[in-house]
């Protein structure tokens, strides 16, 4: 169990079954306990520098999601949807919620999961068509799991509905508890793949390639519907051969169900001028990923690989996937 340096706690989280239990474990650990107004502004937190961030990440907020509003979306799901939590326990250099909340992406809990999920199964139940529901876009459930099992309890729920399918990606490989459950394959499962020497330099505090890729081994094995995303693609100097031996190892390691049934997706990192900032003073030994000569900036402070960068990219890695994958289809490239 994740036992965080302290806790931030709005008081009507104990209104709520999840939020007492989760108080009521934590303060039985003596894991000190500050009361805060809104999860959202803890200026205890804002104030801190740049430097703090990895200490920050130490420290755990339990509060309620106040808003529910579903975001449509055209690549694996119809919808993103807010759910039980936001933020992270791990430091990717690059991890998109640093966009969204700068240095405060740490882990935030919501305990009203009853509301939120009475939700996804309304609007699933509405439509003549199954919806995908995206419930991962904020945070990563499998490690949230490991904290609250509301990804145990979720699929459960869920699974008893005629209509709709979830979804979510994880860098992580805790599944175990997740393999028993009856899912009835209306929970798509996507595991984020990256070469070990990446993870290792870049992805701080996630589960490692070997680790990862038993994980999907597993959840295919229990016959949870499977993709893989290759995510986020980061063009370091030797990253050529880098990707070629990823999908080598994965062609040699992934069992025959998930070469049966797995799809693919191709994501290019996005960087930032606010992910400089922080990673330059939170983590002042570790690599540049800011590549002045092949990036372009896009949008406000954002930095992309230049097209014809990327289109060499592209080009390469469905060549590999072709080779060693003919039978599994790429959904989308960005």
């Amino acid at each position: 169990m994740f036992l965080p340096k302290a806790i931030y706690y709005e008081k009507a989280a104990r209104e709520y079954e999840l939020g007492k239990k989760l108080l009521e474990r934590y303060e039985e650990k003596q894991i000190p306990m500050i009361e805060i107004e809104n999860h959202n502004n803890i200026p205890e937190m804002r104030n801190k520098e740049n430097s703090e961030f990895a200490n920050m990440k130490q420290n755990l907020i339990i509060g309620v999601r106040k808003t529910h509003r579903f975001v449509p979306n055209q690549k694996t799901s119809d919808f993103l949807v807010p759910y039980t939590s936001s933020g992270c326990i791990a430091m990717c250099m690059y991890c998109y919620l640093v966009c969204n909340y700068n240095k405060c992406s740490y882990l935030r809990l919501f305990v009203n999961r009853e509301q939120m999920l009475d939700k996804i199964i309304k609007v699933a139940n509405q439509e003549n068509r199954d919806l995908t529901f995206e419930i991962g876009s904020n945070s990563d459930l499998v490690l949230e799991n490991t904290i609250t099992g509301n990804l145990d309890w979720t699929i459960e729920k869920f699974a008893k509905q005629e209509k709709g399918y979830l979804t979510l990606p994880t860098k992580f490989d805790m599944v175990d508890s997740l393999l028993p459950l009856n899912h009835r394959k209306r929970t798509i499962i996507r595991m984020s793949l990256n070469p070990q020497e990446i993870i290792n330099k870049v992805e701080f505090g996630t589960s490692r390639l070997k680790d990862r890729i038993e994980a999907i081994n597993k959840l295919a094995d229990a016959d949870y519907p499977i993709g893989i995303l290759i995510a986020p693609v980061i063009l370091v100097e030797n990253w050529k051969v880098l990707y070629e031996q990823l999908i080598k190892i994965m062609a040699e390691n992934l069992n025959p169900k998930v070469k049966k049934q797995a799809f693919f997706e191709i994501i290019f990192m996005t960087y930032s001028y606010v992910h400089r900032m922080i990673n330059k003073e939170a983590f002042p030994m570790a690599i540049d990923l800011y590549q002045k000569e092949i990036m372009t900036v896009r949008g406000k402070g954002k930095y992309r690989y230049q097209t014809e960068v990327k289109q060499e990219a592209e080009v390469f890695l469905r060549n590999l996937l072709e080779k060693h994958f003919p039978e599994n289809k790429i959904w989308y490239v960005v």
